[in-house]
This record gives structure tokens, C-alpha cells and sequence, in this order.
């Protein structure tokens, strides 16, 4: 199953995509998910991943990421940085995948000497679906970027660009759609 869930900036979306993989972890762990063709299943639990893209270059992300590291303490969550590349990640097929988050992930490809510039909303789609595929869960966690209306530089507009194509695959792709405003969901598309 595949959910993306998306907000603003200190909407609540990262404490409710985390405890969404805890959830989706517990009710495999309860066999809500199993099929009767479902072997391997049975043998491995289900595994919390946290794929983190933030790269922490200065005080203020170097903050963003241990206050994100705080919240998910205890959660069971083993944490591996993934700032560009995705597609080339070792996954296995029990684990639950936390992306967090596909704007920084976006920024990391376009704009970073290691990252891919304008091929960065192909690679990164294909990278969405290598991990739902190779995964038992995947649940991305995208930022609102485009309701400030401010004029940026071209640079900016192409990323703005590129995010948004990738919503709209990460819309039209997810089982689940949810968009967390103010600490409440909304969901736009239910599983």
C-alpha cells in the first residue's frame, strides 16, 4: 500500500505519517494484511524504516532533524539517510517505508552536485515505485509548497514545477491521499 500524505510547514503531517507506518506495522503484526499466498509473512516481522533526505548543512536543518528525530524516538524506527539515488536502496520486502519528505528529496536531485537537475521528477518517480514495490508499505510525506504566492527565481519556478508533477503522479499513484491542515486530516483519497 502505497499513502501520501502532504501539508504545509508545522502542519502535523510528519507526527501523522510516522504513526501511520506504526498503525500499518501493528495490524501486520496482528495479520490484517495477510493473504493466504502470503508465506514469507509469517516468517519476518514487519520492519520500520525511515528514510530521511534532509541533508543537515546548516543550524537550522541540523534542528528541523533532531526535533524529527525526538518525535519518532521509540516508534521502532531504524533510520537511513537517502538524499538522492533512491532507487538504488537495499529494501526488503517486509519493511515499512517512511519517506520523509519528497520536497527535500526533489530539491537534494535537482540542485545538489550528487543529484540528477532536470531528470530529477522521472528518477524520483521511479524511485516512488521501486520502493512500493519492493516494500510491503510505503508512506511519503510531500510539504505544500505552492500556496505562498511569492515570485521566485527561474530556478525556483522550475522546482516548483517539477513538485508539483510529482503530486500529481503521488495523487493519481497512492491508495491513500491524506493532507494534514492545522493537525487535522483530511482525506482526499481513502484506503
Amino acid at each position: 500500500m502505497v499513502s501520501f500524505i502532504l501539508g504545509g510547514s508545522g502542519s502535523g503531517k510528519s507526527e501523522y505519517a510516522e504513526n501511520l507506518a506504526v498503525r500499518l506495522k501493528n495490524k501486520e503484526e496482528e495479520g490484517h494484511f495477510l493473504k493466504s499466498t502470503d508465506v514469507l509473512s509469517h516468517i519476518q516481522k514487519p520492519h520500520l524504516v525511515y528514510l530521511a533526505t534532509m541533508q543537515p548543512q546548516d543550524n537550522e536543518s541540523r534542528l528541523r532533524v533532531t526535533r524529527h528525530q525526538k518525535m519518532r524516538a521509540g516508534k521502532g524506527f531504524e533510520t537511513r539517510e537517502c538524499y538522492t539515488h533512491i532507487e538504488q536502496l537495499s529494501i526488503q520486502e517486509n519493511e515499512i517505508l517512511l519517506l520523509e519528505c519528497l520536497s527535500n528529496l526533489m530539491a537534494n536531485e535537482m540542485f545538489s552536485p550528487e543529484g540528477r537537475t532536470m531528470q530529477a521528477t522521472g528518477i524520483v518517480k521511479e524511485g516512488i515505485c521501486r520502493l512500493a514495490e519492493c516494500s510491503r508499505h510505503l508512506v511519503v510525506v510531500g510539504n505544500n509548497v505552492f500556496e505562498d504566492g511569492m515570485e521566485y527565481e527561474q530556478s525556483t519556478r522550475n522546482y516548483l514545477q517539477e513538485m508539483a508533477k510529482v503530486h500529481q503522479f503521488l495523487g493519481e499513484y497512492a491508495d491513500q491521499v491524506v493532507e494534514v491542515v492545522c493537525g487535522i486530516p483530511v482525506e482526499w483519497r481513502k484506503v
